[in-house]
């Protein structure tokens, strides 16, 4: 009998990819590991870089995973819809992880590469935008820092314009014959939903009677663990900041610190996390 390292060996002499496409060709690992391009001679700048880079690959299958869940819920594809939705969350876990790496960073580090990044800032992320408002927070101000790029304002836009996440949910409560009255189904989808007392009721019979409800139960499950670890995600973003910078301005001219700490008070789906102070 082989042992391993003859077994490695042996089929290592076997393979031969000349006339293939390698892992390596098919997940484009060239330009992807050939995209860091450090600004400075700071050390940390790769950690700082590689961050911010995994992360928008993140948010990338984050966005295609909550525009097939928001499909499959307009079709009634309630399993299909909370596949993807279970994948947001573990998604936004990954990257409530991730600051913990970042956190490694100390002041005078971050210090040394500041100078380096100019203007730029996580704050100009379109895709973390477009997260945003796909979940209903939406705010026009934002739609100003991506002006300079129009692909990146029409992409903005569509999802600023767009009905959220959960103005789909409170459709499928109407749907399902429960009283939702006319202003929150017809409303303006560039505004954010406010807390509304028929939709909280709507939510508490389904709550109240999950058997009869069980697929807007779930659903109202998998919105609650959405915002759950969203609240996470910007609270490490939060304290990884503080930890890093204190309380300075953020590099793109936000206030930094104030901006995140305010963000921590945006509640996305109102009604269910209320109906859970009166079952």
């Amino acid at each position: 009998m082989k042992n391993p390292a003859e077994t490695v060996a042996s089929e290592g002499a076997k393979l031969d990819y000349s006339s293939d496409m390698t892992y390596g060709d098919y997940l484009h690992l060239d330009e992807i590991l050939g995209a860091q391009q450090p600004l400075s001679p700071v050390h940390d700048e790769m950690l700082f870089i590689v961050q911010h880079q995994t992360s928008e690959l993140w948010m990338k299958l984050m966005l295609h995973e909550l525009a097939g869940a928001m499909q499959a819920l307009q079709n009634g594809h309630f399993n299909v819809a909370f596949k993807m939705l279970a994948r947001v969350s573990r998604i936004m876990s990954q990257l409530v992880s991730a600051w913990d790496v970042l956190a490694t960073m100390t002041p005078p580090e971050y210090t040394a590469l500041r100078p380096y990044l100019a203007n730029s800032s996580g704050f100009q992320s379109a895709q973390y935008r477009c997260i945003e408002f796909a979940l209903g927070n939406k705010n026009a101000a934002m739609l100003k820092p991506h002006a300079h790029k129009p692909e990146l304002l029409a992409m903005v836009q569509r999802a600023y314009d767009a009905p959220s996440l959960y103005d789909i949910a409170i459709g499928l409560l109407a749907r399902a014959h429960l009283p939702i009255e006319a202003h929150n189904l017809a409303r303006d989808w560039r505004q954010s939903h406010t807390s509304s007392p028929n939709v909280q009721a709507a939510w508490m019979v389904v709550y109240q009677d999950s058997s009869q409800y069980w697929d807007l139960y779930q659903l109202g499950e998998k919105l609650t663990d959405i915002e759950d670890t969203f609240r996470l995600w910007r609270f490490r973003h939060l304290t990884t900041v503080e930890r890093i910078i204190g309380m300075r301005r953020g590099t793109g001219g936000t206030s930094g610190t104030g901006y995140l700490r305010a963000m921590l008070d945006v509640v996305l789906f109102p009604e269910i996390w209320q109906v859970r102070a009166e079952l």
